[in-house]
Parts: structure tokens; C-alpha cells; sequence
């Protein structure tokens, strides 16, 4: 009898299971551009996190540079390919591209406004078969642009790598930072934790009614 209710609570169990595992991924899949706070007029070292969820590889990003931001470097992608046209910046694969369950990250330099606010990237993903995946919805959408709020300058507090900046190399201490930063914007977000208790509740829901079930 109790391995008979083990089997059916099991059975309620896995597909509220499976459906919050593929919540989860969804969620955490997103393309994204990191930091997610910089200061007014700095130049700041941004990476481009790009994800490959589908079948087929992805072959080509394309970024929009917000309004009021200025593009000026990027770092060279080993297999990739970049052109510039006006506040585009597009990397191209040239060789087997981002395959499904890999992402790949691109790092490049742009100038912040002058004016405090928050500055939308948005993000077109082409896949080799085709489709294009527009990272440009506003929070809280199926696919959302990356936010960066730009603070206001105080001091030495700004990121700024001044105006003599002419390579594109990186040192530790900003590599290191680029990765805390990215971590904080690529938390998990709040509905995750809705989608588990829903889940734990429907559970609890599932095996409450067996049991009274059973006594019945």
C-alpha cells in the first residue's frame, strides 16, 4: 500500500517538477549585457553574455548602442567576425558559431551619457536556421533588453579608463569586476521563487488529498 501511494504522489510530483526545471532554464537563458550599474561619462568595459538554447548554433548578434551611449572598442572574439554600422554592432560567426547549451561572451568598450538614468540594450540572436530571437522587451517580458542604470559621477568613484585608452586589453582587477557585476544583474529572478512555492504547494495539495483519500 505505501509503495502504491509512493507511485502516485510520484506521478502528481514529476510533471510540476519538470515544468519548474524548464522555468527555470528559460529564465536564467536570457542574453544579457553586464554591468549593471556604471557612472556618467565613464568608459566602461561591458560584456555581452550570449546564450544558445535552440538545436541549431547561433551565427550572429547584433547590438543596439543605447542613445546617448558611444561605441569604442571591442575585444577580439577568436571564430568571430565584427562590423560596425552606425549604433550597430553585430558579431559574426565564421566558423561553427554558439551551440546549443553554450554561451559565449564579448567584451567591448563604450562610453557612458553624461546624463544619469537607465540605458536599454537591446539584442537581435540569429540562428543558423534562420530565426532570430529580438532581446528588446521591456522588463518583465518573454525576452527582455538588459538594463544599466548610469549613476551619477562622484570623485573617483566614476569607471572611467580616461581618454587615453588605445588597446583592448583588460586587466585583472576589471576582468574581476565585469564577473561580480555580471553575477548580480544575472540573479535569479523573483518569479523563480513564485514558480517553486506554486509548485510545492500543488504537491503538498496532491499528497494531502491521497491521504484523505485513503482514510475514506
Amino acid at each position: 500500500m505505501m509503495n502504491r501511494l509512493s507511485r502516485k504522489i510520484m506521478t502528481l510530483f514529476a510533471p510540476a517538477a519538470a515544468t519548474l526545471l524548464l522555468f527555470v532554464a528559460v529564465a536564467s537563458a536570457h542574453v544579457t549585457v553586464a554591468p549593471a550599474q556604471s557612472s556618467t561619462g565613464a568608459w566602461e568595459t561591458y560584456t555581452l553574455k550570449v546564450p544558445s538554447e535552440k538545436d541549431v548554433a547561433t551565427v550572429q548578434v547584433d547590438l543596439r548602442i543605447p542613445a546617448g551611449a558611444e561605441f569604442k572598442q571591442y575585444e577580439a572574439t577568436p571564430g568571430w567576425d565584427v562590423t560596425i554600422d552606425g549604433n550597430k554592432v553585430s558579431w559574426i560567426a565564421n566558423s561553427e558559431g554558439i551551440q546549443k547549451g553554450q554561451f559565449q561572451r564579448f567584451y567591448f568598450t563604450a562610453k557612458n551619457p553624461d546624463a544619469a538614468g537607465d540605458i536599454a540594450w537591446d539584442a537581435y540572436q540569429h540562428y543558423a536556421d534562420g530565426s532570430l530571437v529580438q532581446w528588446s522587451g521591456e522588463a518583465g517580458a518573454e525576452n527582455p533588453h538588459s538594463i544599466t542604470s548610469i549613476v551619477q559621477a562622484t570623485g573617483g568613484d566614476e569607471h572611467s579608463h580616461g581618454s587615453n585608452v588605445t588597446d583592448n586589453s583588460m586587466s585583472m582587477e576589471e576582468h574581476n569586476a565585469i564577473m561580480k557585476d555580471e553575477e548580480k544583474s544575472n540573479s535569479v529572478n523573483p518569479m523563480v521563487y513564485i514558480a517553486v512555492g506554486i509548485s510545492l504547494l500543488a504537491f503538498l495539495i496532491a499528497a494531502i488529498s491521497i491521504l484523505r483519500g485513503r482514510k475514506e
